[in-house]
């Protein structure tokens, strides 16, 4: 076998197989299969968004981590929005305006950093030239695809109840919007019909042959600064031109034998880290999964990880992030004993929690040892789009606090505090599982669950990020449909409020590579309409 990927959308698995059967390595597969989502989910991610990713290619000693966060506009200010403040959702993902400024048209966006990100990964570390990865995703915008059942679902998410503005009403704020998500009678496209975006196809074409400076320096930024202008946006040729990967070392943390690599801060790799940490001061494979015990265990670890998350995670360049104190063992040790003790730790909000569905993953490992992790999203879409350019921009506005002095506040240039975590898991130094998830806060949660899945529960990879999830980001304990009743109840008798989600299979989507003996398998959340892919 050449190598396994597995994606959240099967047209851009395929994308990413062949890619590996036509001689890519698994760089190349990951960039194709990126390019590919952002056609064939296009508010999941695209080319006006923004990601992390991880890579380690063993044979040539790279390890690294490339962040391409959305970043608030140079002329954005702390109180811009400070007297429209309304409120949060429950799960911490949005912050509330009275007017919707911050998750609706172009103001929404920040600087978008996908297509210098992905660029970067392939030259860099890649083996194939631009256009040939690119060439699946225009045939793909070019050609049409059937709009599957995920999209519709997402795109007909009724969020009024949060007080935010549902995503059908995005897809018709602009006149390509209206063009390619609509039937003739106006009505929202449903799943089997076909979707096609010439505009993106064409805009794809561009890039493939101009590079990322098109879009950064050239005729496309300057599309993009004069539509912004006119639409009152604040993004800028300067916004643009500033615009710069960075390149990270990943931060480390240690569960029973086996070493996880994360993105490091404004990612969510310490979260991840810290909360598996919490999770390994308990034996949890004695406990019956999906228990009571094991759900309180789950519980109290993510509530203690999303305290520290609300305190302290931001974008380093602006907010001092206690990394020595979030990363250590002791730290962790401390914290699990706290919940050992019977300690119910607190996370108040008032709203009802939604699965923050707005991101994407891919995961690829290769016949080399290399491995990839990618996360990528519009962080929520915002609606916008570029008369002749194709693709939504990012609404990565709604994640920055409105209120000045804070972790999370707008600052100019600043990266909103990202759940993402792409992950990569090592053993005796080799890295042996890939793994990422979509789903706003909820993501460290769902991978971790689904790496104790794998750890401690001795499940197969297709079997951990399908089994039923809980997460706990307030005071109360969100479970899946299909934990059962009775585990409920038993949790209600001990004091906690539960919370039961329609779905069975509910918070956060993971998808994860697995290296086993010669070779991988793979597994793909079953919500998201994804598959693994051996080659």
């Amino acid at each position: 076998m050449r190598g396994m990927i597995v994606a959240a959308q099967p047209e851009a698995a395929e994308v990413g197989a062949e890619t590996l059967r036509r001689g890519g390595n698994a760089i190349d597969a990951a960039i194709a299969c990126a390019f590919s989502q952002g056609v064939v989910d296009p508010q999941m991610c695209g080319i006006g968004g923004f990601g992390a990713m991880q890579i380690c290619m063993p044979s040539r000693g790279v390890h690294t981590v490339l962040e391409f966060l959305a970043r608030a506009p140079l002329s954005a200010t702390a109180d811009m929005w400070a007297d429209r403040f309304v409120g949060q959702t429950r799960d911490g993902f949005v912050f509330l305006l009275s007017d919707h400024a911050n998750e609706l048209g172009h103001l929404a966006a920040g600087t978008p950093g996908n297509v210098k990100g992905y660029c970067e990964a392939l030259s860099r570390f890649g083996t194939m030239a631009l256009k040939d990865v690119v060439a699946p995703a225009i045939r793909q915008a070019r050609d049409g695809f059937m709009i599957r059942p995920y999209m519709h679902y997402y795109w007909a998410i009724d969020q009024r109840a949060t007080g935010q503005v549902n995503t059908e009403d995005k897809l018709r704020l602009s006149e390509t919007g209206r063009a390619i998500y609509f039937r003739p009678d106006g009505s929202l496209k449903r799943p089997g019909d076909r979707l096609a975006n010439p505009d993106l196809a064409r805009t794809l074409e561009r890039i493939a042959t101009g590079g990322p400076e098109i879009f950064y320096t050239g005729e496309i930024a300057r599309e993009i600064a004069v539509d912004m202008a006119a639409a009152g946006g604040l993004l800028t040729m300067a916004d643009l031109a500033a615009y710069q990967v960075r390149e990270k070392a990943p931060i480390w943390g240690d569960y029973r034998g086996f070493r996880i690599a994360g993105n490091p801060p404004a990612a969510g790799g310490a979260s991840l880290i810290e909360l598996m940490q919490i999770l390994g001061g308990f034996d949890l494979s004695v406990l019956p999964h999906n228990g009571s015990d094991h759900i309180r265990i789950l519980a109290e670890a993510m509530k203690w990880m999303t305290i520290d998350k609300d305190a302290h995670m931001g974008d380093p360049d602006f907010v001092d992030v206690p990394l020595d104190m979030l990363l250590s063992p002791a730290y962790a040790a401390e914290r699990a004993a706290r919940i050992r003790a019977g300690e119910k730790a607190s996370v108040p909000r008032s709203e009802l929690a939604k699965d923050p569905p707005d991101t994407t993953v891919t995961c690829v490992m290769d016949a080399e040892g290399n491995a990839v992790s990618i996360t990528h999203t519009l962080g929520q879409p915002s609606g916008a789009i570029t008369p002749g350019l194709g693709f939504m921009y990012n609404g990565t506005m709604s994640g920055f606090d409105p209120r000045p002095g804070r972790a999370a506040s707008i600052a100019p240039g600043k990266a909103r505090g990202s759940a993402m975590a792409p992950t990569i898991v090592f053993k005796d130094d080799k890295p042996v599982i890939a793994i990422g998830a979509p789903g706003g806060t909820f993501i460290v949660p769902a991978i971790a669950q689904a790496l104790s899945n794998v750890i401690d529960f001795g499940m197969s990879m297709s079997d951990a990020v399908a089994a039923p999830r809980i997460v706990c980001l307030s005071d109360t304990i969100d479970v899946s449909n299909r934990v059962q009743r009775g585990v409920t109840d038993e949790l209600q008798a001990m004091g906690y409020g539960v919370a039961r989600s329609y779905q069975s299979f509910a918070f956060g989507a993971p998808h994860g590579v697995r290296v086993e003996g010669d070779g991988w398998t793979g597994g793909a959340d079953p919500q998201r309409d994804g598959m693994a892919i051996g080659v």
